[in-house]
């Protein structure tokens, strides 16, 4: 039986996640009597903070900063999801219990804090659906480097070119092809035609629009 390996990306693929890291941005600033940028919630969406701090809010260059601002950015995060919940994006949970019983291993790849995907598997029972997980704290480079994938492959010790990845953004994608890895595209977060120059494997709608069938074609 030849086991293959589905690497999701977190926020905008398994949790719906958006408005909460929305609002925890709009608090921080406040926080700290410091702008936010019109545009820079779509500019920064899945981006490390440690990215999104200095470049694209222009805050600080000043790593101490950009440290403490960003770990007071998640901790906020977590205070929203702890009183309100964190959503699952539409599809997630009945997908994962189709691969559940597939031959895919599953893990997870993202550039989110680990306590926050913790908050969200905790909260809706996920833990079983996944071997292990690669976040933020785990790599010294964010998407578009490789890095993360490919410590979410040997989570669940398989080579890069037996696992799809599946994201949400353009810099995913790039990160996941940089690994040599199968991708999908979901539109949740951007439209299709910000994919069009990556040329995916597959372009989905969410994980609603997704069957291990499409999958495992993917390899074939």
């Amino acid at each position: 039986m030849l086991l293959r390996g589905a690497i999701f990306d977190w926020d905008g693929v398994i949790v719906d996640s958006s408005d909460l890291h929305l609002k925890s941005w709009q608090a921080l600033a406040k926080e700290l009597n410091l702008p936010l940028p019109n545009d820079h919630f779509e500019k920064g969406f899945g981006k490390r903070n440690e990215t999104i701090i200095p470049q694209i809010l222009g805050w600080s260059n000043d790593p101490a900063k950009i440290d403490h601002w960003g770990k007071r950015k998640e901790e906020i995060y977590r205070e929203f999801g702890n009183k309100d919940g964190i959503k699952l994006a539409r599809g997630s949970r009945n997908f994962l219990k189709q691969i559940s019983s597939s031959t895919f291993r599953c893990s997870i790849g993202t550039s989110t804090e680990r306590k926050n995907c913790e908050m969200a598997i905790n909260q809706h029972e996920l833990s079983p659906y996944f071997i292990g997980a690669a976040c933020s704290e785990d790599v010294s480079k964010g998407k578009p480097d490789p890095e993360v994938f490919l410590k979410a492959a040997q989570i669940m010790s398989l080579h890069p070119k037996d696992c799809v990845v599946i994201e949400d953004s353009p810099h995913g994608i790039e990160a996941a092809q940089a690994a040599e890895m199968k991708t999908v595209a979901l539109t949740t977060t951007h439209p299709s035609t910000t994919f069009m120059h990556l040329n995916p494997d597959l372009v989905v709608g969410s994980l609603a629009d997704l069957n291990i069938t499409n999958l495992e074609n993917l390899f074939l």
